[in-house]
This record gives structure tokens, sequence and C-alpha cells, in this order.
């Protein structure tokens, strides 16, 4: 069984009545890259404020390498290492000197300031650059100090908050190859923060998909795609009620039906531009989870045209963690 190096409990954070953070629970195992994926205000980066100790949380708590977030809050910073959305770096200076400056703060001197600095900056691959003003660095090789700024005094457990935000391909690629050689070489435990699908699949072992606050679905990429079953069929209709539903779930292929909580909007009649105002009606949807998408839909098609039942709309979500997130949410990861 793999020792978790974090354990949070009924994690929750309010700013007055609203509830960004719900209670949530989960654990990290030491050495895992673990993803935590979510649109943006879905509640990540309060989480991780609150982890780190940026934020102070409303209820619930969270051991940390052995600490109690709440208790031990010192021992907890020696523990974590943060790379924040927002860069926090002083752009006349070069960066050797802000790693340098953020090695003081953690108590570094010396020797072993200097060993540390030129390490993380190896890490990065800015070695070559390291005496330029950051001020001169491109969007992203200033996020790759950001990350070396969140290295520098070795911490066991790296929070990466959406490293990858307004960068460029190829640096996206060496905070890859960063995140990937913590792991794979220094046994690094890495908690990532995205909103781009494929940076998770990419990187992560285990997931958990955050929205509105909470977590809805946390598991192993492969086991989150088996959700699906066969895929999802998404039927627009102009009426539905409980029988259709029941009768529905009964066709073959079909291993549930029910009704979505996002109705769409009725296809504009030829010519007619789409109108998107909140006044025009909209047709229910209902949501099939299928065991054989293909086979389903053949199915379907003919239970609705023996019916006379028109359909509005048709759409087959195929399996994978896209479709996870709007089987799951009703909504896509970056609407």
């Amino acid at each position: 069984m793999s020792e978790s190096i974090l354990t949070v409990r009924d994690l929750q954070k309010k700013f007055g009545e609203f509830e960004a953070v719900k209670k949530i629970s989960f654990s990290v195992n030491k050495g895992e890259i673990f993803g935590l994926l979510g649109p943006n205000g879905a509640g990540k980066t309060t989480a991780i404020s609150m982890l780190t100790g940026v934020l102070e949380p409303t209820s619930g708590t969270a051991e940390i390498g052995g600490f109690d977030l709440r208790k031990q809050l010192d021992q907890v910073k020696k523990v974590n290492g943060l790379v924040p959305q927002d860069l926090a770096l002083y752009p006349t200076l070069s960066a050797r000197a802000n790693l340098e400056f953020f090695g003081r703060i953690y108590g570094l001197r010396g020797k072993d300031l200097k060993t540390r600095v030129e390490d993380v900056l190896r890490i990065v691959s800015l070695t070559d650059r390291a005496d330029d003003p950051v001020g001169k660095y491109s969007g992203g090789m200033k996020r790759r100090v950001n990350i070396a700024a969140g290295l520098v005094h070795h911490p066991q457990l790296l929070f990466l908050d959406e490293p990858t935000v307004g960068v460029d391909p190829q640096s996206r690629n060496h905070i890859f190859d960063s995140v990937r050689r913590l792991n794979r070489e220094r046994g690094m435990t890495i908690i990532y923060t995205s909103h781009y699908m494929e940076e998770v699949e990419l990187l992560c072992s285990r997931v958990a998909i955050v929205d509105q606050g909470e977590i809805i679905a946390l598991d192993t990429i492969p086991n989150l795609i088996a959700m699906l079953g066969g895929g999802v069929i998404q039927v627009g209709l102009q009426q539905v009620n409980e029988d259709l539903l029941t009768q529905l779930r009964g066709i073959k292929g079909v291993k549930q039906a029910s009704l979505s909580q996002s109705p769409i909007a009725p296809p504009p009649a030829d010519g007619e531009a789409k109108d998107v105002s909140p006044n025009v009606p909209t047709y229910p949807v209902v949501k099939v989870e299928t065991l054989n998408s293909q086979e389903a839909l053949v199915n379907i098609i003919h239970f609705f045209n023996e019916r006379d039942i028109q359909i509005a709309s048709l759409k087959i979500l195929e399996p994978n963690l896209e479709n996870v997130f709007l089987h799951l949410t009703g909504k896509k990861l970056r609407e």
C-alpha cells in the first residue's frame, strides 16, 4: 500500500456567504503526479492556497508530510513548494539573483544556497541565461524561473498551479520535461492544476475533477474514461417525461437514460441567424449512457422513428477525459 504525503479532510473555504471550496477530501501518494482538473473558478487555486498556508481554511484540515496544516504550518511550509499562477519575480534582477533572494527566505546561505540555485537553473534549462534580467525574458522563460523559485528549497511536495498559462509551445515542453524529471529522478510528489485536458492526460497518474468547489470524480485516467462505458449519446427533444426515459432504459445497448441539466436552443431555420438571447426557448436533452454507442444509436433512432418523435439534436460523446467532464458537469471544460 502506497504511503500518503498529503491527506485532506473536509477542507472548506468561504468568502462571506460564498463557498469557494466545499469540504473536499482526498489523498496524494508519495512520488505521484496528481492532477486537479477543472475550469477557471472551480476552486483549484483556493484549495492550493489553503494547503500552502496562503489562505486560512474556514474549516477542515490536512496532513502534509506528517504535519497538521492548522497546527504545524511552519513545518508544512518546509515540506511544500508552491509555483503560483501569478509571476512572483523581480524584473530588474537576473534569474540567479531572484533565486538567491527566494533561497534566503528559506534560510539558505553561502555554498548551500549557491549549489541549490545552480541545481534549479539546470532543472528549468536556464543556466545559459541565468545572469540576464528577468524583465528581458519571454513569458515562457519567466514561468520557468517561477518554477525554479518554488524548487530552490528542495520541497518534498510541489504545487504547480496552472504553470503553462500564456506560454509558447516550446516553453510548455520545457515545463513538461522538468515536471517529469523532478518526479522520475528525484521522486518528487507533484500536484498539478490545469484547465487543459491534454496536460493532465500527459502528466498525471490520478486526477480529481473539480467543479464549483467540489471534487466530483477522482480516479486514474483509464478508470475515469471507463465511466462512460461505450460512450454517451445526447438527444435533444421537444418534450421528455419519465415514461419516455423508462422506455429508453430498456433499449438494447443502453445502460442508463436521464434528463441532462443543460437544455439546448432549437436550431435556426434555413437562412436565419442563430439567436443566442436568454429568452429563446430551449429543448430538454436526454443523456443516454451506452454499453455500445453504435448499437445503441441505431436502436434509439429506430425507437423515435417508430413513435414519430422528432429529434431536435443528436450528439455522440466517445470515451475520453473531455467527455467525462462534459458527462459529469453538463458543460465543456473551457466554456
